[in-house]
């Protein structure tokens, strides 16, 4: 009697060129967009802030004030500042995203991207006008 053939586990190895940690610093469009990643970190901690500043409104002076305090720490200072320069940073990478991901048409024909970009920053203009109005008193 014969037996039928004998199997072994074989596993080819994968060609897998190693990669250094450090790979995206090769080029400037690879650290532009690990930066605009990165970016989301922040955008998330101004969410986190503005829902701690409302919680802290909404039960009333004493957590205000405390609010108030515990904000005028260097370190929340710093990380502020940092978060506004991401945030920024990735406000201007979307406005240059937006004329490729949005086909607007007027009468047939396709809107130019410079105005799609020109009047998402001449929004943000107006948006920045209005807050700094409010805030100035008027």
């Amino acid at each position: 009697m014969t037996e039928g053939p004998v199997y072994t586990e074989y596993h080819p190895r994968w060609l897998r060129p190693k990669m250094s940690l450090y790979w995206w610093l090769q080029r400037g469009s690879y650290v532009a967009f690990m930066l605009r990643e990165l970016s989301s970190i922040f955008i998330a901690w101004f969410v986190v802030y503005l829902l701690l500043l409302v919680s802290a409104v909404s039960q009333g002076d004493s957590s205000y004030r405390e609010f108030l305090s515990w904000t005028g720490s260097p370190l929340v200072h710093l990380l502020n500042v940092v978060s506004l320069l991401f945030v920024v940073y990735h406000t201007i990478t979307f406005f240059k995203a937006a004329p490729q991901a949005i086909v607007a048409r007027v009468g047939g024909k396709r809107v130019p991207g410079l105005w799609i970009a020109a009047s998402n920053y001449l929004a943000w203009a107006l948006a920045s006008a209005v807050v700094v109005w409010l805030l100035v008193g008027g």
